[in-house]
């Protein structure tokens, strides 16, 4: 048990350093101070980022979407790749082709619906979901916090519209504030299968047979109707009171606004809200 309290602690300090983008990205592509927030100022292509450093096996790199842009068609992409940034004489106008016919990178579009990739054209095996209110995400040997995972819109005009939604404590896979994330587990062959994960859920393997032996970057291309995302620093470790609070919270509530009535503190309320 001690052994694997140190570790969650290594994680969750590499995660605080790594939570931000490369230096290198995309002509369009604007960061902020931080580099946590990318932003795709022109057109709709040219928004290729990457991770600051190489990922740890079953360190997650998280995004939220931030900002839409209406009339472009296409969303997020993601994926790693074993290029390593700062060795490209030219940042790639796409991730998909380009970036991938680069070789060693393996990068997927989020669609609304996404599918769970099968692998030469087998069919996909049956996995384990854990329930959403459960507070970790397992991923093979990875146990990561789903709190964190999760994207949640906010209670508002039309939140009897998103209730279905917010009971299942997701949103769509490409709607403003969902979370996207990417990651890769060893394998005992010394490969690594690469997982997104979208909203707390995982997609299951959507590639096979990574190049451990080579680091392994981020790839975040923001294209198209995505304009803006943000890197959001995942703890490894165990989920606090307050979050096991609204864990339970959620599952017995009817609807969100009804938090208003409970006999709670207002600073529990609000984050029961996720405002």
């Amino acid at each position: 048990r001690t052994g694997l309290k140190i570790a969650s602690l290594v994680m969750a300090a590499r995660c605080r350093l790594a939570a931000r983008f490369h230096c290198v990205h995309g002509t369009n592509v604007r960061l902020d101070a931080s580099r946590t927030r990318a932003t795709r100022v022109e057109s709709f292509a040219n928004g290729l980022c990457f991770s600051q450093e190489p990922l740890a096996p079953g360190q997650i790199f998280l995004v939220e979407i931030e900002e839409k842009e209406l009339g472009w068609c296409g969303h997020l992409r993601v994926g790693l790749t074993a290029l390593d940034p700062q060795s490209l004489e030219v940042v790639p106008e796409y991730s998909l082709p380009d970036l991938v016919n680069m070789g060693d990178t393996w990068v997927f579009a989020i669609t609304r619906s996404h599918n769970r990739v099968t692998v030469d054209g087998d069919e996909e095996p049956a996995r384990a979901r854990s329930a959403p209110w459960e507070p970790f995400l397992l991923i093979e040997q990875v146990r990561i916090p789903r709190d964190t995972l999760v994207g949640r819109s906010r209670p508002g005009r039309y939140s009897h519209i998103l209730d279905d939604l917010y009971k299942m404590n997701v949103l769509p896979a490409t709607a403003r504030r969902s979370r996207i994330g990417v990651l890769y587990t060893p394998q005992p062959d010394g490969t690594a299968d690469m997982h997104i994960v979208i909203n707390g859920e995982d997609m299951g393997p959507s590639a096979r047979h990574l190049p451990t032996a080579r680091p392994l970057y981020a790839v975040v291309d923001v294209f198209a109707s995505t304009k803006s995302v943000r890197v959001i620093p995942v703890e490894y470790g165990f989920p606090s009171l307050q979050t096991l609070c609204r864990l339970v919270i959620q599952q017995h509530i009817v609807h969100r606004l009804a938090i208003d009535g409970l006999d709670l503190p207002p600073p529990l309320k609000s984050f029961c809200k996720h405002e």
